[in-house]
């Protein structure tokens, strides 16, 4: 069965981190301390890994499940969804720094 909003937003903290799950590998990590991560599990060339999606609320359960439809897109391309992730990441860092340096 599918996660809904209200059931995202009502989740309480437990003395464990537990999982809600939304299907298609996604699900919402509710830590002890009340923090909400959107995470997916899959599978690439062979190994299990996980792709962190954002932190709820900050990230919707709409926008989540368009993320993760992304990643899932870039899976059956052949691309590593977190390796696209990084570069990502790397260049904006690399845009930022020589943007700094005037």
């Amino acid at each position: 069965m599918s996660l809904t909003d209200i059931k995202a937003k009502n989740a309480k903290p437990l003395e464990k981190e537990y999982k809600l799950t939304d299907g298609f590998g996604m699900f919402l990590r509710v830590t002890p301390k009340g923090s909400k991560y959107w995470q997916m599990d899959y599978r690439f060339e062979g190994k299990q890994k996980l792709f962190s999606i954002g932190v709820y609320p900050a990230i919707s359960l709409s926008n989540a499940r368009q993320r993760r439809d992304e990643a899932k897109r870039l899976l059956a391309q052949g691309i590593d969804p977190n390796a696209k992730k990084q570069a990502e990441v790397k260049e904006l860092k690399a845009r930022r720094g020589s943007i700094n340096r005037y």
